[in-house]
């Protein structure tokens, strides 16, 4: 064996080692062995249930070059019977070494014969070689075709490759392997944050489909920038990696709502519903002691009181799931405030108590300072809950982009008042996607959803006039259209 020869054998190890994606693995085993045995064609089966299936094929001399992209050959697969060579070698645990496919009897080898009057190829020489890991589990087969001598002419495999094959082989199976447990862990781990956000989900009626119409937007509007990067003849911004971890980050990014009470999460009003109910039930306790005191003689004009109660309930009632509160509105409250009556007992009380004043005095939204306080802690909460996880080094970012989702380059976001080059482009475009999702909405208590254009409007002046979001990103996104 010369010393080139040698060094490819010991690259392939390198080459195992270092590549993770499966499908580019298996191209680079197929590969790998050809080289090293000097051969024109080669097929890798894996093995699923009781069928050989056609992963990745190469054969040189008709130009055929399938499976690397992940897609497989469109061939039957293989049953898992004796009479199939490459079923053989794999049950048996056995590399079948074939000089001559014309003049081999000992094989069914009419597969190959199909082969061949399908496209005209010419099956010469063939190697099987099985692939199992150090516990005995097969995994596939590698099958080479048609070994060529110095001279580029088809010639039997020499006996001596077939220890190289099985050493390449045995390494290659012990690789697909591990893939395969990192594959499974990592869907492992995506199920657990499929759960997480299921259960943000299914504690709220609103929001529900917050999370997930998030994703979709992010991986399209990734796919854009690299797609513009691409035609601008720039390097792409986010690969793999990058994406997979910015799209982990939006899966996570409001696990914190879990622990934050539902009559927040879910206030369609200004007044809790206790609230409403002792304004309405102080209301009519005013009617039925107003038909006393006229009963009684002491109250001669019932009708304006009714009147005024009346005002005041649709006052109260249009204010409280109100967009916004106006001036006229709050001045309104506040006379209602003042009105003072006595009860039975003799006892002055308002017409508008003062905890519901400061409700309904409420400007926009129906939180109050208190309550948006306990909302805007689901960040923190993220943060918390998150430093629970033990995160892998490609997903080491997750934490600190999905817990940083409402900071603005301004400082004026939370929980930490980030600002400027302190917030990296993940949490920027993680924060317009939030931003975007939130005004198109049609499942919020506390406003009806906006029409894209106009949420894409809010988008443009928080950039242009606010400078708290990034106008390169927020012209990038609105081009992208990627919510369609």
């Amino acid at each position: 064996m010369t010393q080139d020869e040698i060094k490819k054998i010991l690259n392939v190890g390198v080459l195992l080692s270092s590549e993770r994606n499966l499908d580019r693995l298996l191209e680079k085993i197929l590969i790998s062995v050809m080289e090293i045995s000097g051969c024109d064609a080669g097929t890798l089966y894996l093995l699923n249930q009781d069928r050989l299936y056609f992963t990745i094929m190469r054969n040189d001399t008709m130009k055929v070059y399938q499976g690397g992209d992940g897609e497989r050959p469109d061939i039957p697969p293989v049953l898992l019977k004796r009479e199939n060579v490459c079923a053989l070698a794999l049950m048996e645990g056995r590399t079948i070494n074939i000089p001559d496919v014309a003049n081999c009897h000992e094989y069914d080898l009419t597969g190959p014969a199909r082969y061949d009057a399908m496209t005209g190829y010419h099956t010469q020489s063939m190697i099987a070689v099985p692939m199992q890991n150090r516990r005995g589990e097969k995994l596939g087969v590698l099958q080479l075709i048609n070994a060529k001598d110095a001279e580029g002419k088809i010639c039997p495999f020499p006996d001596e490759i077939s220890l190289v094959l099985e050493s390449v082989a045995s390494q290659a199976a012990i690789t697909i392997q591990n893939v395969r447990y990192i594959e499974e862990i990592q869907e492992l781990f995506n199920s657990f944050v499929r759960v997480f956000v299921s259960a943000v989900e299914e504690r709220s009626p609103y929001n529900a489909s917050h999370t997930r119409h998030m994703v979709e937007y992010g991986e399209r509007f990734l796919d854009y920038l690299n797609g513009k990067a691409e035609n601008e003849g720039r390097e792409i911004p986010f690969d793999a990696e990058r994406c997979k971890e910015l799209i982990m980050s939006i899966w996570l990014h409001d696990v914190g709502k879990l622990v934050i009470p539902l009559e927040i999460m879910d206030k369609q009003a200004r007044l809790l519903p206790e609230q409403r109910s002792a304004f309405l039930h102080r209301m009519e306790v005013l009617r039925l002691l107003g038909q006393i005191d006229m009963l009684s003689g002491r109250e001669s004009n019932l009708d304006a009181l009714l009147k005024d109660i009346k005002n005041a309930e649709e006052l109260v009632e249009s204010v409280n799931t109100a967009g916004f509160v106006t001036d006229e509105k709050i001045a309104l409250l506040g006379q209602l405030a003042e009105r003072t009556y006595r009860d039975r007992d003799g006892e002055e009380k308002p017409w508008l108590a003062k905890d519901e004043y400061e409700m309904l005095s409420i400007r926009k939204g129906t939180l109050s300072e208190e309550e948006r306080n306990v909302m805007q802690s689901h960040a923190v909460m993220t943060d918390k809950m998150l430093s629970q996880i033990h995160f892998s080094a490609e997903l080491s970012h997750v934490r600190e982009w999905a817990a940083s989702h409402h900071e603005y380059l301004t400082g004026d976001g939370y929980p930490k008042h980030l600002a400027g080059d302190e917030i990296p482009p993940e949490v920027r475009i993680l924060t317009i996607i939030d931003i975007f999702d939130a005004l198109t909405a049609a499942d919020r208590p506390y406003k009806p959803g906006m029409p894209p254009e106009r949420a894409l409007s809010v988008l443009k002046d928080m950039a242009e006039k606010e400078g708290r979001l990034d106008k390169a990103l927020v012209e990038t996104f609105i081009e992208s259209r990627c919510w369609e």
